[in-house]
C-alpha cells in the first residue's frame, strides 16, 4: 500500500492510472476504522481497478472543538487493516495543507442540510461538502463509495454531485451493524460497557417501527411516538431528534406511503449516536 500525504503527489498519481485506462474507487474516512468502513473498500475493489482510501479528521465539519478533540484516532491499526483488505493508496493529508493560510473558500448544499443533524450541528454540512469536493478534486475517483448510516451526508453528497455536474458515481453502501444491532461508527470506542447496552435501544426502536409498519400502522405521529417510548424506557438517553422524511428530499412526512426514511441522533453519556432505517 502506498502512502500520500501531499496534494499534489495525490493528483499525479490519479492522474497516472486513469492514463493508464484504469478505474479508481475511492473511500474517504476520518479514520479509527471498523468493519463498516472495510465493507467499503471491498465494494470498492468490487467496482474499481485501484482503491484510494483519504483518512482525515476534518476540523470544519465539527461544531464542537471538543469532539474534534476527543474523536478516537489510530493510524497505525488503521493501516494495518486497510493493507489486510487490499488497499492501494492511503491518502493522509495534514490540515494545513488541506486549509492553508488565507483559505476561504466553502461548498454549501442547501435545502437537505437543513433538517435533522443540520438543525443541530450548525456548519457540519457545509465542511462536509467543502472537504469532499476538495478530495475528489485531489483523488479524481470514478466512483465513491459511503456508508448510509450517515444516511443524511449521502444525501447531501450526491445532490452536490448533481448539481455541480461531478464526473463520477456515488454509491451509498448498507450500515454494518455489531452482531447485537448497535449500528459501527468511531464513536463507539467512546461508549462504556454500560453504555454501550444502553445504545441499543436505538436499534430497537428502528426494529418497533418497522414491526409497526408491517401490522398497518402508516400514521407517522403513531410510529415516531413508538420510537420514542422505546428509547425512552432506557432512561439514559437523551433524544436530540427522531423524524420520519422522504428518502431524498429529506421532507417530514405525515404518513408512511412508501419507503420512508425513520433517523434519529441521541446523546449517550458524552457520545453522540445517530442511526436510521428506511421503512416501508
Amino acid at each position: 500500500m502506498k502512502i500520500v500525504s501531499h496534494i499534489t503527489d495525490m493528483q499525479s498519481w490519479s492522474d497516472a492510472r486513469r492514463e493508464e485506462g484504469k478505474k479508481i474507487a475511492f473511500v474517504p474516512t476520518m479514520g479509527f476504522l471498523h468493519e463498516g468502513h472495510l465493507s467499503l473498500v471491498r465494494e470498492g475493489k468490487r467496482r474499481g481497478d485501484v482503491v484510494i482510501v483519504s483518512i482525515f479528521v476534518n476540523p470544519i465539519q465539527f461544531t464542537q472543538q471538543t469532539d474534534f478533540a476527543t474523536y478516537p484516532r489510530n493510524l497505525e491499526q488503521d493501516q494495518r487493516l486497510l493493507e489486510e483488505v487490499g488497499t492501494d493508496v492511503l491518502f493522509y493529508p495534514e490540515a494545513q495543507e488541506m486549509y492553508p493560510e488565507g483559505f476561504q473558500t466553502a461548498v454549501e448544499v442547501d435545502t437537505v442540510s437543513q433538517p435533522l443533524c443540520g438543525a443541530f450541528r450548525p456548519g457540519h454540512f457545509r465542511g462536509v461538502a467543502t472537504v469532499v469536493t476538495k478530495l475528489f478534486n485531489i483523488t479524481k475517483p470514478h466512483v465513491a463509495l459511503f456508508g448510509e448510516k450517515d444516511f443524511q451526508q449521502c444525501v447531501v453528497i450526491k445532490r452536490m454531485v448533481k448539481d455541480l455536474n461531478f464526473d463520477l458515481k456515488v454509491l451509498a453502501m448498507p450500515t454494518v451493524r455489531e452482531p447485537d444491532g448497535l449500528a459501527m461508527s468511531s464513536r463507539n470506542a467512546r461508549l462504556s460497557p454500560a453504555e454501550w447496552q444502553t445504545s441499543l435501544c436505538l436499534s430497537r426502536a428502528l426494529g418497533r417501527a418497522q414491526e409497526l409498519v408491517t401490522h398497518g400502522e402508516r400514521r407517522a405521529s403513531t410510529i415516531l411516538q413508538a420510537v420514542q417510548e422505546t428509547i425512552a424506557r432506557e432512561g439514559r438517553v437523551r433524544i436530540e431528534y427522531v423524524s420520519l422524511c422522504h428518502p431524498e428530499t429529506l421532507e417530514e412526512v405525515t404518513e408512511v406511503s412508501g419507503p420512508t426514511l425513520l433517523a434519529l441522533a441521541t446523546w449517550v453519556g458524552e457520545v453522540r449516536l445517530i442511526d436510521n432505517r428506511v421503512i416501508g
